[in-house]
């Protein structure tokens, strides 16, 4: 069972646990005023008033059925025990109303939303409405408890049916809003995998093509081959559904070339080495970073270090890296030619994916400050686990 039908059957009960109950405490109520009835029908009433509604909490506690018929019947043997009397006060009428418009109904909350409640719940109305008629039949006038038998059947059972059709409503709401948050959330992980594709693409192929299309200016035939042989095996392992993520947590110290985040940087300044950019490292201690950081924070960087390769006109880059309680920061720094970062085109995928985008992913953050003939600093942030 869903947990909103357990909720709309708990929701139910309560319903018919107060409408009972309260009926039962008014009818008792009711004839406990002097003359309404004598002694023996008074105890007779509070016995039975007491088991419907000892029956009612015991069906209303867990929705079973016999309890449900059992505090019917004590509602029923009530009205009959007060109309077996000769003379009958306008108070107990007031009484016997109550019992058969409240107490005896109140299960027709519960009972209406079962396979077979309609019938139950119409022969329950029924034996009530003939206790009723009984009584009418020994002549007492009996059309208002009557009336309000029917009437409470009928409004119980309504209560009932249509809370249960809301409630089917507002599931099949909740379930559209659901398949509509999964079809978001599957748009969402494309469009994130189309973007990282992209990111991909341009800082390893696009960047060799790039190369190639320039002759190669500034770069050694063995380099370029040594790099189109990197992002060949890289689209290889694309396209076989290789995921980038090779762990979960990498250690830095720029120190140490055991240290598998060591060696990542390592093979970052390899391979700008190898295009004619050399990178100085900066830094000291170990820092431990979630392996999706560590990917974002070495994109970025290598992002940053093509483009000080390609654009600042210069043959050095300088990279420092340090740390605090809560962030892990790497500036990129060159002396080369600066430029207007206002003017660069929003548009391009070099900066605003490669850099920005990598860092936003996990939290972080990307500040550029440059200047025309004053080079440029490029400072990455990354949050600590």
């Amino acid at each position: 069972m869903k947990r909103i039908h357990k909720e709309r059957d708990r929701l139910l009960r309560k319903l018919a646990r107060v409408s009972g109950l309260s009926g039962t405490v008014g009818a008792f109520a009711c004839l406990l005023v002097p003359g309404a009835s004598t002694g023996l029908e008074l105890a007779l009433a509070a016995l039975l008033s007491l088991g419907a509604g000892v029956f009612l909490v015991l069906h209303t506690a867990r929705g079973s059925l016999p309890p449900a018929l059992a505090a019917v019947a004590c509602a029923i043997a009530l009205i009959s025990v007060l109309g077996a009397a000769p003379v009958i006060d306008p108070v107990a009428v007031v009484a016997m109303a109550l019992t058969a418009a409240m107490t005896a109904s109140a299960v027709a909350i519960t009972l209406i939303v079962r396979p077979d409640g309609p019938v139950i719940v119409l022969g329950l109305a029924a034996a009530t409405l003939i206790a009723v008629g009984i009584v009418a039949v020994t002549g007492h006038a009996m059309q208002g408890v009557a009336i309000g038998a029917l009437m409470g059947w009928a409004a119980n059972a309504s209560i009932g049916i249509w809370l249960d059709r809301s409630i089917a409503v507002a599931s099949d709401r909740i379930d559209e809003v659901g398949r509509a948050h999964e079809a978001e959330r599957l748009a969402s992980e494309l469009e994130s995998q189309q973007r990282q594709d992209a990111r991909v693409l341009h800082d390893t192929v696009l960047a060799t093509l790039s190369l190639l299309a320039h002759s190669g200016v500034g770069v050694g035939a063995g380099a370029l081959r040594q790099q189109a042989g990197d992002d060949a095996r890289l689209l290889k392992q694309l396209r076989l559904g290789a995921p980038l993520d090779r762990g979960s947590t990498a250690v830095f110290s720029p120190e140490s070339d055991d240290d598998s985040l060591g060696m990542t940087f390592e093979s970052v300044r390899q391979r700008f080495a190898r295009m004619g950019l050399d990178v100085n490292w900066h830094g000291t201690g170990r820092l431990a970073l979630p392996r999706d950081t560590l990917d974002a924070l070495l994109g970025a960087l290598g992002e940053c270090l093509e483009n000080v390769r390609r654009h600042a006109g210069v043959t050095e880059a300088d990279v420092t890296v340090s740390d605090d309680e809560r962030t892990v920061r790497a500036m990129v720094t060159d002396s080369g030619s600066g430029f207007e970062p206002g003017t660069v085109d929003g548009a391009r995928l070099g900066y605003a994916e490669s850099v920005v985008g990598r860092l936003n992913m996990v939290g972080g953050r990307a500040r550029i400050f440059s200047s025309p003939g004053s080079g440029t600093t490029v400072m990455l942030e990354v949050p600590k686990p």
